[in-house]
This record gives C-alpha cells, sequence and structure tokens, in this order.
C-alpha cells in the first residue's frame, strides 16, 4: 500500500517543465533551488562549520553572534533545507561593507557565490546604500574573478589585513556602485 501512495504522490507532484529544464538546463534547476532567508540565531551552528572547512584561518564563533546580535544583515543559502553559504554585509550612510561570504566547498563552483553577492546588493539597496565594498585575498582568485565579473573595481590594498601561513597577506580593497 505504501508503495502506491508513493507512486501517486510522485505522480500528483510531477512538474514537466521542472524536469525538462533539469534533464536540458541542469544548472538552472540548481541554482533556482537555492532559497535566501536572513540568519537566525539557531543557524550559527551550521554557519561555523561551513566557516571552518573553507577557511584555514576561519572567524570566531563569537563573531557571527555578534553580526547578529549588532544587526547586520546576516543572510543564509538553502538548497532543500540544508544551510550551503551566507552573508554578511553592514550598511550605513549610503554605503555597504561586505564582512563574509562564504560557500560550503561541496556546493562551490555551482554559481552559489554570484547568487549570494546579488543577494546581498539587493539587500544593501533596499537600505539606500549607493556603494559596496569589500576585501579580498588576492589568492583568492576565484573570488577576485567573481567580483571584478560583478562590477568591482580595485580602489586600495589593506597590507597585512589577513593572516597566513608565514606572517600576513594584503588584501583587495574592491567596491562598486549600487
Amino acid at each position: 500500500m505504501t508503495g502506491m501512495l508513493d507512486s501517486f504522490k510522485k505522480w500528483l507532484e510531477y512538474d514537466a517543465e521542472k524536469d525538462f529544464y533539469a534533464k536540458h538546463f541542469p544548472s538552472l534547476v540548481e541554482k533556482a533551488d537555492l532559497q535566501f532567508r536572513p540568519m537566525r540565531k539557531v543557524d550559527l551552528k551550521a554557519v561555523q562549520e561551513i566557516e571552518e572547512s573553507a577557511y584555514e584561518f576561519p572567524w570566531e564563533p563569537v563573531t557571527f553572534k555578534d553580526c547578529l546580535k549588532v544587526g547586520y544583515c546576516c543572510w543564509v543559502a538553502e538548497k532543500a533545507g540544508v544551510i550551503v553559504a551566507y552573508g554578511i554585509v553592514t550598511v550605513g550612510a549610503g554605503e555597504s561593507h561586505i564582512l563574509n561570504i562564504c560557500i560550503a566547498p561541496s556546493h562551490q563552483g555551482r554559481g552559489y557565490g554570484r547568487l549570494m553577492l546579488e543577494q546581498l546588493m539587493r539587500v544593501a539597496k533596499g537600505h539606500r546604500a549607493e556603494m559596496m565594498i569589500l576585501e579580498v585575498r588576492p589568492s583568492n582568485t576565484r573570488a577576485v574573478k567573481l567580483y571584478l565579473d560583478m562590477g568591482f573595481n580595485e580602489i586600495g590594498t589593506r597590507k597585512g589585513y589577513y593572516p597566513a601561513k608565514t606572517g600576513r597577506e594584503d588584501a583587495l580593497v574592491l567596491a562598486r556602485m549600487l
């Protein structure tokens, strides 16, 4: 009886259009299933796990708690109810500053970084920010390429900004008008 109910349920839920796109344009379906929502306190464990899996020098858990506490714009992206990415941006006085964008290593290379960046840009615009700035490691070539592709321009360097295995790494400072 259960098998028959499962078959009937699949028949009811079948979406021919989604099936077509899944077969012919799988990347579109992949991205369409990504859902954005504000980060909550209960998300912090999952966010910290992604942070630690993606970065050699991750943020401390208290940093994420503080970002939520002071009211920064903290967002997560979910796929099938599982957090796979997050982003944090501050907004004030007409400008926004991306503090962190991270995609779970197992979900990188699917366009989620671009989608999270677009989400943070929408959030910043919604708060009437006119400009967005961020810092990025020059060694993070994929992120640098993404930011440049998204219209960011290099406006400076912060010397010794990031910890590194051998001392410190500079940060590229990038900005764009919204």
